[in-house]
């Protein structure tokens, strides 16, 4: 099969598109045929190995990556299915998490996939899953938005930020979204009552307080962060990096954290959904809104699997719109 693999950790120049065996359905397992993949920051992340001090935990390889071939969500059809597997079969249209879904099959455990909703194409189905999910627990399962409170999403225009505004506008709360002025009406579109420019207007001037902040960007120190919470306000600050640090966000979630004991703000740091924790049922959580016509992806762009690096560039850039695609025919 064709599949995006990387030999050694380094820029996108070091993914190549190469013919390697198709993997097999274990017990508990399933193959799906990949029919698009997201691209996530996640994704460069894990080909640069970085931050340095992620790979001593043994999840993404100390000298070389772990996984051969990149990429986490995806959406396709079961392929086949291994033993203990009850429920589903192939041809059953699904997204979730595959990791080595920059490929044309990928393998995964039956429990991190749902079923697609049926009024998706796999091109916005493959852009639920992290982003969705990420999205999810920090509005709702972490930051516990409610109706009636302010609400701010730093990076409203990205990939999480796009679910967050969605999310948080759905469960009644007032939203503003911080983005580009290119963006703008694509976050107002989106449920948004309030939009800044962040390269006109400072959020976090102390004008105008909020009840949870989702920050999805680490541009502001913590302290200016505080200014624009209420005094009982919460932060969730979603995980991120810049390539080649040593130690990544795991500095100022460290800092957040131990600010968090001494105030009475609620200072809570999350980390991008992976294949860990409730997964599933958060998978069901967004499905479920989409289905109810209450959330819907935002697609910037596709890439073809051979230009899979290309578009790793443009989301290692930070200005993606919504969320970039790979299509695998």
């Amino acid at each position: 099969m064709k599949a995006i693999v990387q030999e050694r950790f380094g820029p996108p120049g070091t993914l190549r598109l190469a013919e390697i065996d198709r993997p097999e359905a274990g017990a508990g397992q399933v193959l799906v045929r990949v029919r698009a993949a997201a691209l996530n920051p996640y994704d460069w992340h894990m080909m640069r190995g970085d931050p340095y001090v992620a790979r001593l935990s043994g999840g993404v390889g100390l000298t070389r990556p772990k996984s051969r071939v990149a990429g986490i969500d995806a959406a396709g059809e079961i392929e086949a299915v291994g033993a203990g597997v009850p429920g589903v079969r192939p041809g059953d249209e699904v997204l979730g998490f595959c990791p080595g879904s920059f490929a044309e099959y990928a393998r995964t455990g039956a429990d991190l996939l749902v079923a697609k909703p049926a009024g998706l194409t796999f091109e916005q189905a493959a852009a639920v899953p992290m982003a969705a999910v990420t999205a999810l627990r920090g509005i709702r399962t972490v930051g516990r938005a409610r109706a009636g409170q302010r609400v701010l999403v730093n990076g409203a225009g990205g990939g999480v930020g796009t679910f967050a505004v969605q999310i948080a506008a759905d469960l009644g709360a007032e939203v503003t979204g911080v983005c580009s002025a290119g963006n703008a009406e694509l976050v107002r579109s989106l449920g948004a009552a309030h939009v800044v420019d962040y390269a006109r207007e400072d959020f976090t001037d102390g004008r105008v307080r909020y009840d949870l902040i989702l920050d999805n960007v680490g541009n502001r120190p913590l302290g200016r962060l505080r200014r624009a919470l209420t005094p009982a306000g919460t932060l969730v600050a979603n995980g991120g990096g810049s390539p080649g640090r040593v130690f990544g966000a795991l500095g100022s979630m460290l800092r957040l954290t131990a600010v968090d004991t001494l105030v009475r703000q609620r200072l809570r740091p999350i980390l991008p959904a992976a294949p860990a924790g409730p997964t599933h049922q958060d998978l069901l959580a967004v499905t479920a809104l989409i289905e109810a016509g209450r959330l819907t992806p935002v697609v910037d762009r596709t890439y073809r699997l051979a230009d899979a690096a290309e578009g790793v560039r443009h989301v290692e850039r930070g200005h993606a719109r919504g969320k970039a695609v790979i299509v695998v025919p």
